[in-house]
């Protein structure tokens, strides 16, 4: 049984994304946060060049039960952490997630553009040209998935993340009002109620 929850960043890599919500979920669980190699305040890995050697890297420094909260593109990676060794993975939580599926078709917004302007110049670019589609093997997602997103989000449309809640088995999928893409700091209280709601 799962007695720690590993929060994973989105394309920020900051370990610190999800602390305001971690202080409010208010379980009794080992909490641990990881930034990505190379981005924000984390120092560069060589072993890191693509996505999928994130899932390594976080089988490293994880290697017992967990629950996973991850924003975004941590959400790939955690649904690829699923597939790859589901007897670690117990609950899965992706907020503004893409699943690791093209999103073309249901119209989302492009973040790439404005993220590359704003991003610092030691942030590794690898991650803006990734395009992992691991929509074929959704279907074979173990964990019991919540699915939340931010009404106002444009990166990850209604019609997306619904599209998922198909896809993988069992899914729960919530929507968080007043919030956009960055849901999790936007609204922190609602989020940890919801997620608290989830992993008991």
């Amino acid at each position: 049984m799962a007695d720690q929850i590993v929060f994973l960043p989105d394309a920020g890599g900051r370990a610190g994304f999800w602390k305001p919500v971690a202080e409010a979920i208010g379980l009794p669980l080992k909490q641990v946060f990881l930034g990505w190699p190379g981005f924000g305040d984390t120092p560069p890995d060589p072993s890191v060049s693509k996505l999928t050697d994130l899932v390594d890297f976080v089988f490293k420094k994880v290697q017992q039960p967990m629950h996973i909260v991850a924003q975004s593109m941590g959400g790939v990676v955690a649904l690829l952490m699923a597939l790859e060794q589901p007897d670690l993975i117990e609950k899965l939580v992706l907020a503004g997630t893409s699943g690791g599926m093209d999103i073309t078709p249901f119209n989302a917004e492009d973040w790439r553009l404005d993220f590359t302007k704003e991003m610092p110049e030691a942030t590794p670019s690898w991650f803006v040209d990734d395009r992992t589609d691991i929509s074929s093997s959704l279907g074979s997602i173990q964990a019991p998935t919540l699915l939340m997103r931010g009404e106002d989000d444009a990166i990850s449309p209604p019609a997306a993340m619904e599209y998922l809640s198909r896809m993988i088995p069992d899914t729960q999928l919530c929507v968080i009002s007043k919030a956009g893409h960055l849901m999790p700091r936007e609204q922190p209280a609602e989020a940890a109620a919801a997620i608290r709601a989830f992993l008991v």
